[in-house]
């Protein structure tokens, strides 16, 4: 299937009603004075959106837009993941004391823009559109990053993103010009037809693909393009990093994922993937991966802010994820999904204890949580170390069947990759100790009479209980996640 603009507009129904959300909300922030009512408009254009997304799992695949977009079950998949992401940063933001503080209908605006540029990260076939749509994610964080009035610590970290998404920006674009002048074109499948017919130089693609893989990194947040992450999170409103630190991240997969794959490398019978001769990129992502992982578990050690800790947390499950693109294989891939999934409900889950604590003590350092379970938070609390004990890798939790699926696959391939899943294994166990640092805060550490008592809100229970019980019921009971996750690898190549 290859369809022109009108006949396109079919198949492009979730995009539409997001698109339709956005300018409503613009017109009724004008005239609403209730502006939590906002909140609702944008949750029921999401959920739209959501429920047109899965309609089009009936629908052939193909492209869409003069080859611009692509419509098949992996790029489904991560627009079922950013609305999924979306609803639930919605949800916190209702119960979000920053939220309050700032024009919310421009938030609810730009949070649903920012969507829906991910939509159309996760379905680029197209080098241009994938540089557009990257930037339009880019552009909204930057605003929602600096979006608290007269806090300077949000602005100076949408200062920082700015120039970091800047220079990535322009590497990523120098990349594809070189891969425009040496196959004469932009669409991913006309380019690996290029790449395999014609000769070109090694150096030079190697070259391109470090250039965009720049680009890509500084999405995903892998080192050495991760700097700007943990000013970022701690300045940005809590609810906008939770979705942040999952959905930019996944969408930042999905178009790695996408570039490299499907875009250029090809699939063997046997559901293995091969890459272009002498262009050997997987064992730059290897490297990249181990230095991830590595750096971001150690910078998280002496960590006392709460959301600087789950940044570098962010940086070190990158490198996770990584692995899963590194080894080349189907089982790989399916493993970064169900990776992607968990890691969502999970550190969402810890980012809305941290607003719910922040809400009531106006800090987020490690001290705050101190006898948190012994003030009138046992709830919280555990919820908390469920999610920090699943962000770990033990058992019985979520996360523990995310990395399990992801050392099994590349233990299979042996060899250097054995090394890999050594040193992935060594970073969580290096990882306990941080996060085992704030569940000994919350339960052993006694309370001093200062300590103010914590009472929640009914709104975040509503949204609190559920990923907790998620958490570990996917560690548990996964197969259904398991056979969503292998069904989306479903990509449209022809």
């Amino acid at each position: 299937m290859d369809l022109k603009n009108v006949a396109s507009l079919t198949f492009f129904l979730p995009e539409m009603i997001l698109s339709v959300t956005i300018l409503l909300l613009i017109v009724l922030d004008l005239i609403a004075r209730n502006k939590r009512s906002l909140a609702l408009v944008a949750f029921v254009g999401c959920a739209g959106a959501l429920l047109a997304t899965f309609d089009l799992y009936s629908a052939a695949p193909g492209w869409l837009f003069h080859r611009m977009i692509v419509l098949d079950n992996f790029s489904l998949f991560f627009k079922v993941f950013t609305m999924a992401a979306t609803l639930l940063c919605i949800w916190m933001a209702l119960g979000s004391d920053e939220i309050k503080l700032v024009h919310q209908g421009e938030f609810y605006t730009l949070l649903l823009t920012c969507a829906l540029g991910m939509f159309f990260m996760a379905s680029s076939s197209n080098l241009l559109m994938a540089y557009l749509s990257l930037e339009m994610v880019s552009l909204m964080s930057y605003v929602l990053t600096g979006f608290l009035p007269h806090n300077r610590r949000s602005s100076e970290a949408a200062l920082k993103y700015l120039i970091y998404g800047g220079v990535a920006s322009g590497t990523m674009i120098y990349g594809m010009s070189w891969i425009f002048g040496m196959t004469g074109s932009l669409d991913y499948a006309a380019i690996q037809t290029a790449l395999g017919e014609t000769g070109y130089s090694s150096a030079a693609m190697f070259i391109a693909f470090v250039f965009i893989l720049a680009g890509f990194g500084y999405k995903i947040v892998f080192v050495p393009f991760h700097m700007w992450s943990p000013d970022v999170y701690q300045g940005a409103p809590t609810p906008f990093t939770a979705f942040l630190s999952v959905a930019s991240n996944a969408a930042g997969m999905a178009i790695m994922i996408r570039f490299f794959y499907p875009g250029v490398s090809r699939m063997l019978p046997g559901g293995e993937w091969t890459t272009l001769a002498g262009v050997e990129w997987p064992q730059v992502l290897l490297l990249l991966s181990m230095i991830t992982m590595t750096v971001g578990n150690l910078c998280a050690l002496n960590q006392r802010n709460v959301k600087r800790l789950l940044a570098y947390s962010g940086i070190a499950h990158a490198g996770y994820m990584m692995m899963g693109l590194a080894i080349l294989t189907n089982e790989g891939l399916a493993a970064v999904l169900f990776y992607a999934v968990v890691y969502l409900i999970m550190n969402v889950g810890a980012f809305l204890v941290v607003g719910m604590i922040a809400n009531v003590t106006g800090d987020e350092d490690i001290e705050s949580y101190r006898g948190l379970a012994w003030r009138g938070a046992i709830v919280p609390a555990v919820c908390m170390a469920v999610f920090l004990f699943s962000l770990t890798g033990l058992p019985p939790f979520a996360g523990f069947i995310g990395k399990f699926f992801l050392f099994s696959a590349v233990l299979k391939l042996g060899g250097a990759f054995a090394v890999l899943a050594v040193v992935a294994a060594l970073n969580s166990a290096v990882s306990l100790y941080y996060y085992a640092k704030i569940v000994k805060t919350m339960f052993l550490d006694l309370p001093n009479p200062e300590d103010k008592t914590v009472s929640v809100a009914v709104n975040d229970y509503t949204l609190l209980l559920p990923l907790a019980v998620l958490t570990v019921v996917l560690g548990l009971y996964f197969s259904p996640l398991v056979q969503y996750t292998s069904q989306s690898l479903r990509f449209f190549v022809k």
